[in-house]
């Protein structure tokens, strides 16, 4: 096999409105126990999980639709990516004490190592990538 290649693993999640975003965590964090980084990667876990949960409720509460989150690990970056059904691109807000909201993706600004939100046709997809501590990437994630 050519070592140049990419390889990845990855796994997807549709969450319906109804559902909560607590079931999101549980599933990412799962996942995330799956690559050893619960153990060895505490701080990035935690990263990854509440940004899991600002763009899935992003999701829920402004585009009015489900989610599909889709988690991707390709030994250099864990994609977190969140598709809903609005074509409204996320922007950030400055916080005001006079509103509940608006933070979310000032959250997920400073947590992940970087994001990107693109148009897809129907909706859009927001990615935030997250690097793990050198020492704990692992070579190959399904061992």
């Amino acid at each position: 096999m050519d070592e140049s290649s990419v390889r990845a693993v990855g796994w997807a999640r549709s969450l319906p409105m109804s559902g909560n975003v607590k079931a999101a965590r549980d599933w990412s964090r799962e996942r995330l126990r799956g690559l050893g980084w619960t153990d060895s990667a505490p701080e990035t876990v935690d990263a990854v999980l509440l940004t899991v949960s600002e763009l899935v409720t992003n999701a829920h509460v402004h585009a009015h639709s489900n989610a599909q989150l889709v988690m991707t690990w390709d030994t250099r970056c864990l994609h977190v990516a969140v598709h809903d059904a609005s074509t409204d691109l996320p922007t950030t807000r400055t916080p005001s004490a006079e509103r509940l909201g608006g933070r979310g993706i000032l959250l997920v600004d400073a947590l992940a190592d970087s994001w990107e939100a693109r148009p897809c046709p129907y909706g859009k997809t927001v990615v935030a990538c997250f690097h793990p501590p050198a020492a704990t990437a692992p070579d190959d994630p399904r061992t």
